[in-house]
């Protein structure tokens, strides 16, 4: 059996950017140190999210089948939730449950000296179709992992709400 503890300090975070590439300026420097699969983790995801100041991990975004969940480790910034801002500190708990885009969020250090540190657990339904209020895009994701081959694949589609064809199109 799968050791299902572990602590963050033996966690290794990578640049978001690194398997996201081409991110602006804003999204450049976030690291996430994956959490789930160290401890056998099935229907949840955890990450460990480090977000230095004046930055955002991902934009604002809202999810149709996944709820999230946050909890602050260290550091200061705010939550957007819909249109609202919230200021955040250590201990607090974010609930992001899925539903419309009066359910977008963003996590935004918008401290100038103290990094962002959060935990964040999500649940992993797929697929999963989200939208991204600020872009006008949207798009849909499918997890697949294959536990006889070790893969994991990830299939993307993502468009902008106004150039979504019409169910007819080209039948």
């Amino acid at each position: 059996m799968q050791k299902p503890i572990l602590n963050i300090d033996q966690t290794t975070a990578v640049l978001i950017s690194d398997y996201k590439p081409g991110a602006p300026e804003k999204y450049q420097g976030p690291q996430m140190a994956e959490i789930s699969e160290l401890i056998g983790a099935v229907k949840l995801g955890y990450n460990l999210t480090i977000v230095p100041p004046g930055k955002a991990a991902f934009p604002a975004h809202n999810h149709f089948g996944n709820e999230e969940m946050f909890y602050v480790i260290e550091g200061e910034g705010e939550v957007r939730i819909g249109k609202q801002h919230f200021p955040i500190r250590p201990g607090d708990v974010i609930a992001c449950p899925a539903g419309g885009i009066e359910t977008a969020h963003q996590i935004i250090n918008t401290s100038s000296a103290l990094t962002l540190r959060y935990l964040a657990v999500s649940t992993t339904q797929t697929p999963d179709f989200v939208q991204y209020p600020d872009s006008g895009k949207t798009g849909a994701v499918y997890y697949h992992d294959d536990a006889q081959t070790n893969t994991h694949e990830v299939h993307r589609v993502m468009t902008r709400e106004q150039d979504n064809l019409d169910y007819w199109d080209g039948e």
